[in-house]
């Protein structure tokens, strides 16, 4: 495992404190009364700094919500069974995540069109720490880690957009089938591929 410097560590810790302040600030005003220049200042950096970080104020929201799930994904699938087969362990690790999102976060992403979109962007956070996990398990080159985990990553990503349903109207339809049943349907397609 790499050593984490100390300029990467501040970097984390500034987008953390990023995302947490966005959120707080949206969960306090609503999503569209927050500002940038607010999101800077509750995080003690200025709004040059900021953009540095996050495209949107969305993707800052967001990632208040999803901030640790990248990290928490690459420490379930490493927690998992060595024997088990890969893709069981990618869904189980996907599913822990998703299951129980904040009720107050949840409500406020999907009352909100373009956090609804930054959500579902948001799984693409985790494709390094799978990366590095298909590379250790399947003995696969970086290139060819990569790409799987960037097919992981479309698939939750299509698994989470059906679990929250939206329609053109923009109505959120929360179906009744479990994400865990659609990330294991989706997730599974790409099983042949991470034997």
């Amino acid at each position: 495992m790499i050593a984490v410097g100390l300029r990467e560590r501040k970097k984390t810790e500034t987008r953390a404190a990023l995302a947490a302040a966005a959120l707080r600030l949206a969960l306090d005003k609503g999503a569209d009364n927050v500002r940038v220049d607010e999101i800077a200042e509750a995080a003690n950096v200025s709004p040059r700094t900021y953009n540095n970080y996050f495209p949107s104020r969305e993707h800052a929201i967001v990632a208040g919500i999803t901030a640790s799930r990248a990290l928490q994904v690459a420490e379930e699938l490493r927690a998992r069974p060595s024997g088990e087969p890969l893709v069981e362990s990618i869904t189980a690790a996907f599913a822990a995540q998703y299951r129980e999102p904040p009720s107050e976060a949840l409500a406020l992403v999907t009352s909100t069109p373009a956090l609804r979109e930054a959500y579902l962007d948001s799984v693409s956070s985790v494709e390094p720490p799978i990366a590095s996990v298909i590379a250790e398990r399947l003995g696969k080159d970086e290139l060819g880690a990569s790409v799987l985990a960037a097919a992981v990553s479309a698939a939750a990503r299509i698994a989470v957009r059906r679990w929250v349903d939206v329609r053109p109207s923009g109505l959120v339809v929360v179906p009744a089938v479990s994400l865990e049943d659609l990330l294991r349907e989706a997730i599974g397609h790409l099983e042949p591929a991470l034997r």
